[in-house]
């Protein structure tokens, strides 16, 4: 599923695919990337889903966290619209309900810069924050950290998110 040339980080991917619900796809390149970035500055990794790629610039530390995030974006990709709005739907509700904090910095962002027009048209910044979202929840849900200082969102609210993952990925075999 994954192909990565270098022994140390194809090791740790292994033991992180254990944990992951079943994948399904063409193989997916994972490559150390000092010095990445993007529009914003420096980051962790980015996905290229396109060219089926995703690229690192995290400490060994990050890299479970990180990599679980990078392979739920080829996730939400193929998730399909009736499954993407249902997750839209569950953090329509956590705003709604005044939830503050999230499951990881990228979401955190976007969700404070929202306002409440985006959530009306699902703007772009609306989706994107959706997709952050989703996956940050899969990180934490997957990379076996269940604490760490962005994890900011109220237990009741993650409750609510592990529930959906469980009826909307449960033991299907998900496409990335």
């Amino acid at each position: 599923m994954f192909v990565c040339p270098d022994p140390a980080l194809a090791r740790r991917i292994r033991w992180l695919e254990n944990r992951l619900p079943a994948l399904s796809g063409a193989p997916i390149r994972v490559e150390p990337k000092p010095g990445l970035r993007d529009r914003y500055g420096e980051v962790h990794a980015g996905s290229f889903l396109r060219g089926r790629c995703i690229a690192f610039n995290c400490q060994a530390r990050e890299f479970p966290r990180i990599f679980v995030h990078e392979v739920f974006h080829f996730a939400w990709l193929r998730l399909g619209n009736p499954r993407r709005r249902s997750y839209e739907r569950l953090v329509e509700a956590e705003l709604r309900g005044g939830a503050r904090g999230e499951l990881g910095w990228s979401a955190e962002w976007r969700k404070a810069a929202l306002d409440r027009t985006d959530r009306l048209r699902r703007t772009r910044r609306w989706r994107e924050y959706c997709c952050e979202s989703f996956c940050d929840t899969a990180a934490w849900l997957y990379a076996g950290r269940a604490v760490h200082d962005e994890f900011t969102l109220a237990a009741h609210w993650c409750e609510r998110r592990r529930r959906w993952f469980a009826r909307a990925v449960g033991r299907n075999r998900l496409s990335i």
